[in-house]
């Protein structure tokens, strides 16, 4: 389970440097709740980003964000409801996932990263 951790944290970690390029702010790594965790929570002029952040080595089998289903998309809204209700906000809230394919594990050089906007409501 250490080994999953590790790879996971190794993603998010991928995934934080591509948002903040892309001019995101992270607000929160890892936040959790009674409902779930939610891997990153970002903002940048417009929106409060709540991001599932999903590691493949490939899409071979299906692609990464299909593994965000219904009951995940359930567990994630509770949560960012939670937060919600914790902090004031004027950024218009959505769900993004980033899917990083890593066909090498770690000791990939360049995986693929898609951030898919708004992946659903």
């Amino acid at each position: 389970m250490d080994r999953r951790k590790g790879i996971g944290a190794w993603g998010e970690d991928r995934a934080a440097k591509y948002l903040k390029k892309k001019g995101f702010r992270i607000l929160e790594r890892n936040w959790s709740c009674r409902f779930g965790e939610i891997d990153l929570i970002a903002a940048d002029r417009e929106y409060l980003a709540f991001v599932e952040v999903k590691l493949r080595k490939s899409d071979a089998f299906a692609r990464a964000a299909e593994f965000v289903d219904r009951y995940k998309q359930n567990r994630l809204r509770m949560s960012a409801e939670l937060w919600l209700s914790l902090h004031e906000t004027e950024l218009q809230p959505r769900f993004d996932v980033v899917e990083i394919y890593t066909p090498e594990g770690e000791a990939t050089k360049k995986p693929i990263i898609n951030h898919l906007e708004d992946a659903f409501q």
